[in-house]
């Protein structure tokens, strides 16, 4: 079994730059998959970045490509996602999500999540 715990959100005005961390916690993270997902109001759960176990593959949402960068600290037993150039359309609850699967995944089926950390980000 393994424990997420995101931390990192708040409140930036547009332009300016976050860093979540996905700290994971039972199991260590060097042998699973990690994704960020987000959901606005209203809106569904989206894939946001995602991450292979090794750091070798990584992949990024359009919306945020060139703007967001996923990394993991495997000794740290966590993920981060860097963000920069925020806009107010990134504004969502921020999630992280892992399993032991193959490669990146872009679904929502993985199997442990966090409870999220709210990003908002202000025009």
């Amino acid at each position: 079994q393994v424990q997420l715990v995101e931390s990192g959100g708040g409140l930036v005005q547009a332009g300016g730059s976050l860093r979540l961390s996905c700290a994971a916690s039972g199991r260590t993270l060097s042998g699973y998959r990690v994704a960020w997902f987000r959901q606005a109001p209203g809106k569904e759960r989206v894939i946001v970045a995602a991450i292979s176990w090794s750091g070798d593959t990584t992949y990024y949402a359009e919306t945020v490509k060139g703007r967001f960068t996923i990394s993991r600290d495997n000794p740290k037993n966590t993920v981060y996602l860097q963000m920069n150039s925020l806009k107010p359309e990134d504004t969502a609850v921020y999630y992280c999500a892992a399993d032991s699967r193959v490669g990146v995944g872009k679904s929502l089926s993985y199997d442990y999540w966090g409870q999220g950390t709210q990003v908002t980000v202000s025009s």
